[in-house]
Formats: C-alpha cells, sequence, structure tokens
C-alpha cells in the first residue's frame, strides 16, 4: 500500500512471544521487554534483579533469523527494548513445561542435583543451561561456566548447577526439544513478520524507529540527526534503567543484515557495526588468536549476544573493552551517512571524553582490523575487579614487530588511562629500536608516566593504574621472550 507515492509504514511491533503471535500498537522506545512480560503478559518467572544485565535473573531467549536461518541466544531482558525484537521469537521460562507441567529435562537436572535456588534466580539459570544444551548437549565444565557467566547466584553455589549442567542429556535429547520439533513452523512464522517498510511506533516523546535496511537508516539519520542509535542496547539500556535519560527518537539497527556481515580474507578481518561479541568470535579467534582469551571476559554471555563491537567503538566509552585491542591491531573504523563512506584510523575517532569524529548523519557501518605480519607479536589483557563479567579497570592492546631482536614497531593502546581509548606514543618510541630485552620494557613502562595521567575512580586509582599498564608492559616482554627456554606464561585458574 502506498500513500503519496511513499511506502506506507508500520506502526506496530510484531513477534511470537512462546506460542502465540503479538501485535503491539505504539510501543515506546524505551519499554523494555522485561516490563512487558511482568506488568503487561504476567509472565513472571523472568525477574528483575540488577536492571543492568549484570545478574542474569530477566534472562529469557530470543530467536531472530540471520540469512533465513532462525538462531536462538540468552538475552537479558531487563535492558533489552520491546520495539528491537520486530519479527523475532521471544521464550520464557514459562514454555518450558511439559505436558501436566512436567519438569523441562534442565529443570529436572537442577533439581536432581540441587542446583535450585530459591527461584528468584533458578528461572535464569535454568534459560542459559536451556540454550547451552540446545547447541551442546554435552558440555565440559569449561564451556558451562562460560554459559553461566552473566548469572549470579549465592544460594547454592555454582558447583551443583554446573553438576546439572552436565548432567541434563540423561533427562532429554534436544532432538525432542518442541524448539527443536517446531523450528520450521516458526521459521516460517518469522518470515512472514518481516517488515516490508520502515517501522516507527510509539508518542513523540518516546519515538521508536526501525529503518527498513542501511540505506533507509542513513535517510532516517539524516532527517533525525538527534536520534539515538541504539544495537544491542548493552550500555543505552542503563541510561533508562539507571539514570531515567530521555533518548527519543531511538533508531533500532538490530535487525539490518547489511550491518551483520563478517569478511575474513588474507589481508583483513572487516566486521559490519551489527555484528554481536558472539557472531564475531569464530572469526576472531581464527584471524587473531590472542584475542580468544580475552574475548571470553567481554561481559557475560547473554550480554555477548547482545552488544555489539560497533556500538562499543561507536559510545567512545574510555574503559570499553574493544578499542584499546583493535587500535593496537591498527584498525580502521567506517563511517557512513547519505554523503557517502569516510574511512579512518580508529585511533582518530576518539577526540574527547564523550565526543567523536562523527558528523550529523554518519553512523559507524563496519571495522577493518589488519592480519598480522611476520614478526608481529601481540597481546590483549584485562584487569577488573572480578575476571568475569566486569567493567575494565586497565585494558591493554599490545603489538611489536621483531626482526633478528631488534623491535622495529610498536603499538600500544590503553583502556581506563585517560579520557580516550589512546596510544602510548612515549612507551612506544621507548620500544622501537631497541632488543627485545627486560630492560627495554622497563624503560618502555617508565614512560607510561609521560604518556598518562589516569584519574581515580571507584574502579581503581591512579596509582594502582600507573603501576598496572606498566606491569603488564613488563608481562608482554616476559610471556614473550625468546630468549628463554620456557616464556613465562600467567596461570589462568
Amino acid at each position: 500500500m502506498e500513500l503519496g507515492g511513499q511506502m506506507a509504514q508500520q506502526n506496530d511491533i510484531r513477534f511470537l512471544l512462546n506460542g502465540e503471535e503479538k501485535t503491539v500498537t505504539e510501543v515506546k522506545a524505551t519499554l523494555t521487554l522485561l516490563d512487558y512480560l511482568r506488568l503487561e503478559q504476567r509472565l513472571t518467572g523472568t525477574k528483575e534483579g540488577c536492571a543492568e544485565g549484570d545478574c542474569g535473573a530477566c534472562t529469557v531467549l530470543v530467536g531472530r533469523l540471520h540469512q533465513g536461518q532462525l538462531h536462538y541466544e540468552t538475552v537479558n531482558a531487563c535492558i533489552r527494548f520491546l520495539a528491537s525484537l520486530n519479527g523475532c521469537h521471544i521464550v520464557t521460562v514459562e514454555h518450558l513445561s511439559g505436558p501436566m507441567g512436567r519438569l523441562h529435562p534442565v529443570q529436572q537436572a537442577m533439581v536432581d542435583y540441587h542446583g535450585s535456588q530459591c527461584g528468584f534466580c533458578t528461572p535464569g539459570f535454568v534459560m542459559s543451561l536451556y540454550a547451552l544444551w540446545m547447541g551442546n548437549p554435552e558440555p565440559s565444565v569449561q564451556e558451562v561456566e562460560t554459559a553461566i557467566q552473566g548469572n549470579l547466584c549465592r544460594c547454592t553455589g555454582y558447583e551443583p548447577i554446573v553438576k546439572a549442567a552436565m548432567a541434563v542429556t540423561q533427562y532429554g535429547s534436544p532432538a525432542h526439544d518442541h524448539l527443536t520439533r517446531e523450528r520450521n513452523d516458526v521459521t516460517a512464522r518469522l518470515m512472514a513478520l518481516q517488515p516490508k517498510s520502515r517501522i516507527e511506533t510509539g508518542p513523540e516523546d518516546d519515538r521508536a524507529i526501525l529503518p527498513l535496511d542501511v540505506a533507509d537508516l542513513a535517510k532516517v539519520l539524516d532527517e533525525n540527526p538527534k536520534a539515538t542509535i541504539v544495537a544491542g542496547s548493552t550500555d543505552v539500556g542503563l541510561w533508562v534503567t539507571k539514570f531515567m535519560r530521555p533518548i527519543s527518537p531511538v533508531v533500532f539497527i538490530t535487525h539490518l543484515e547489511g550491518l551483520k556481515s563478517i569478511d575474513l580474507n588474507d589481508d583483513a578481518l572487516t566486521i559490519g557495526a551489527g555484528v554481536t561479541y558472539s557472531e564475531s568470535e569464530a572469526a576472531i579467534r581464527e584471524a587473531f588468536p590472542h584475542l580468544g582469551e580475552y574475548w571470553d571476559r567481554i561481559a557475560g554471555w547473554q550480554v555477548r549476544n547482545m552488544g555489539t563491537i560497533g556500538g562499543n567503538i561507536a559510545n567512545g566509552s574510555p574503559i570499553g573493552d574493544t578499542p584499546p585491542v583493535l587500535i593496537s591491531l591498527g584498525a580502521e573504523v567506517m563511517l557512513q551517512s547519505t554523503r557517502g563512506t569516510r574511512i579512518l584510523p580508529l585511533e582518530d575517532f576518539f577526540i574527547d571524553y564523550g565526543k567523536q569524529d562523527r558528523e550529523a548523519g554518519d553512523f559507524v557501518a563496519a571495522i577493518r582490523i589488519p592480519r598480522s605480519q611476520p614478526g608481529q607479536i601481540d597481546a590483549a589483557y584485562k584487569i577488573s575487579k572480578r575476571r568475569d563479567e566486569d567493567i575494565s579497570s586497565v585494558a591493554a592492546g599490545i603489538s611489536v614487530t621483531v626482526s633478528d631482536g631488534i623491535i622495529t614497531a610498536a603499538r600500544l593502546a590503553f583502556g581506563g588511562m585517560a579520557a580516550t581509548p589512546k596510544r602510548a606514543a612515549q612507551a612506544e618510541a621507548a620500544l622501537i629500536g631497541q632488543p627485545f630485552t627486560a630492560a627495554t620494557f622497563d624503560a618502555a613502562a617508565k614512560a607510561l608516566t609521560q604518556d598518562f595521567t589516569p584519574l581515580s575512580d571507584w574502579r581503581a586509582s591512579a596509582d594502582y593504574r600507573t603501576t598496572v599498564a606498566a606491569n603488564l608492559l613488563r608481562r608482554f616482554q616476559l610471556e614473550h621472550d625468546t630468549n628463554q627456554d620456557a616464556p613465562v606464561r600467567l596461570a589462568i585458574a
């Protein structure tokens, strides 16, 4: 249908909730999935604990189509906005119930192995373990622990929960689960819900916009230059739940296939701005093996399923996990608008605290990361109060090129040390042209005081940050010293 030569816009959000199709009109941009489930649908198995995507009590599954295939993933309903879920399948803990209220295999294992808790946290654990079981019915202990990084528990401890997760397959097979048996039907139903035009919904002071495609996104931002762009909402969600900040109009981009590309070749890895941490993990591990362990320490599983590398960059946080390591690798950011595309070094994108080199209408479209060259040694480090699912006190990306024992190039980038993610120019200069020795790296560590004057906050003091940054350079040298028969490697318990 056309109005005045323009394609009529959709003004509602359509999705599947458990087994039922829902159409919701006038959806406020800031309406969270959690509030919709609990307050409007009375599905109270999903709980609100922290309202910041940290505790996992609000965990649900979201099934979405990507290149025609249906994928389910855990998400934090407390910071996921309902308007972003058009054309998706939302699955809550209530949907796990079998005939006559029989417990699901995951739930039964939790009971039998004494992993069930007071009832507040348990549904979130069940949903995380459900997603793990569906994709990996015989996980290792490490895989179980990774799956529940984003779920906090203080009642039973984690050991019974891990044992329950390891035993789920004794109670049933994913092949017989209704999400498996109904996959073709759900896929067809979701295909029918995909929009054919731009979606605009909600009141003027809380408006949600879902562009039809990337070209339409550029037009939307031209029309709404002060709009808030939201991908995974892992940061912006807290602007709403914690700071009550008005963010209208909100332009949601998670659904845009044009921002979901991953291209890995001999020269570089290029990742679309809408690609999540989880979606990028396999390519990251293949192209940059040193980032594998680091990637596991970015938030928890639910946040990695929602958050995007593009969003982490676009928000410009001085403590973002990905900018320091990407800057050290010489990454470039691609900015797009109706005027065309701009490409600039990622380090030049960050101008000052809260300020990026982004003109009106610009949006981050992709990130290009050059592959490592012969002689290049790379490392990534994150220091935080908790090992898992915590914000960085200091993050570091270190890349040096060594030829015949001499450092010929160096790129050192740190987060948490300045108002922006920043290279350490003086420390780099202290390395270049010098032998790969402890003395060289000691000199570079001392030069860091010329590069940074960090602040003290509740995460870390300025002295602590300065000391840690220096010690990370020394750690890098110890771990990669080819003059030793067995370079030192920090053991991770």
